[in-house]
């Protein structure tokens, strides 16, 4: 077990986000952190499991401070595409409410999470009498860098990213959940940002936080980029092209029904188009959204929306974006070797003259 403060990096490197590089999505306000963890009473925990060459595997938490079998707080899910796991989805469809933290893993890992998960909260003050519980528990498939049927996550590794969760800023890139993840090319991982805007004269935040491992061509403020056309070369072969998923999280402090919160999920699943996602058939695409303060007030109406929805779909680019460039290189399973998105590359290709990318061959 590795839990790591900060995504692993070079000696000397300095981690990167988007808006290091003058990548900025949108026009919205971002929270002090630009993390879901500026959403009031969210806290994220990570747990690496890293046995190089062979396993690079782990698992991370989004904790709601409230959250609860007796204060279960309003919840929405989305389903882009379905080829996945996620574990909770039929009752948090059916009556709109999460009562637990929701984690992240690898596939074959997901199961063993979500006992886990039931042991931990079982545990909890307050839940001496509960018989029954819903873990919401995702996944993305880490098998092309990781050896996937190891299973390496254990009770322990779920535990210690609970218990380690913190309100801060949240590690990037090579770490928890994202540490064998790949997308759209590069190494990938997680990824957060934030949003604050104004609903019906009051301020609110959305924060999301992103497991990104899919297929497509990487998409950045509208321009496309390959490894090629970065100078990179083709590369040696990736994942599968109609292989990969991403899990979503989005959180707010907004006073939104399980409904609207949907509909929240919704646009998260809708913004990864905008960072080239394919929806492939073999891709699990899914978003979770949950309200932090139920009681914040009066419901915010449906037709005052369109800030909040505005603020997730920048939120979720700009989030893959940091999965993107937070990670490093990884040499894997197998000896595959997956390269980082070179900041210093990207920066440049945004900022000078555009041409069309060379196809890959």
């Amino acid at each position: 077990m590795e839990p790591l403060p900060q995504p692993h990096r070079a000696p000397g490197a300095t981690p990167r986000r988007a808006r290091d590089l003058g990548v900025v999505v949108g026009c919205g306000v971002t929270g002090p952190l630009d993390a879901i963890t500026d959403v009031p009473g969210v806290r994220v925990g990570h747990t690496t499991v890293r046995r190089p060459p062979d396993v690079h595997s782990g698992v991370t938490a989004v904790v709601p401070d409230l959250v609860g079998p007796g204060s279960p707080l309003p919840a929405g899910v989305f389903t882009g595409n379905g080829y996945g796991k996620l574990i909770g989805t039929t009752q948090l469809t059916e009556l709109g409410t999460l009562e637990t933290p929701v984690l992240l893993t690898s596939t074959l890992s997901a199961f063993r999470v979500a006992d886990a998960l039931v042991g931990w909260m079982l545990r909890r003050p307050g839940c001496e009498q509960v018989r029954s519980l819903n873990p919401v528990v995702g996944e993305c498939n880490d098998g092309f860098l990781s050896d996937i049927r190891a299973r390496p996550v254990h009770e322990e590794h779920v535990r210690a990213a609970l218990d380690t969760a913190s309100d801060g800023p949240v590690a990037e890139g090579c770490v928890g959940a994202g540490t064998g993840t790949v997308a759209l090319g590069f190494k990938a991982g997680i990824g957060t940002a934030s949003r604050m805007m104004d609903l019906e004269g009051r301020r609110f935040t959305a924060g999301v936080l992103v497991q990104a491992n899919f297929g497509g061509t990487l998409r950045v403020l509208g321009r496309a980029l390959t490894p090629r056309s970065l100078g990179l070369g083709a590369g040696g072969p990736g994942p599968a092209a109609d292989t990969g998923s991403c899990m979503i999280v989005v959180a707010t402090d907004a006073p939104l029904d399980a409904r609207q919160l949907t509909r929240v999920a919704r646009r998260a699943v809708f913004a990864l188009a905008r960072t080239g996602a394919a929806y492939s058939h073999g891709s699990g695409d899914y978003a979770v959204a949950f309200g932090t303060r139920p009681d914040a007030g009066h419901p915010v109406a449906d037709a005052e929306l369109g800030p909040l929805f505005e603020a997730v779909l920048d939120g979720v680019e700009e989030a893959v974006l940091n999965s993107l460039l937070a990670a490093d290189t990884t040499t894997g399973f197998g000896g595959r070797t997956v390269p980082a998105l070179p900041a210093d590359l990207l920066a440049a290709a945004v900022t000078g003259p555009w041409s069309p990318p060379p196809g890959d061959g």
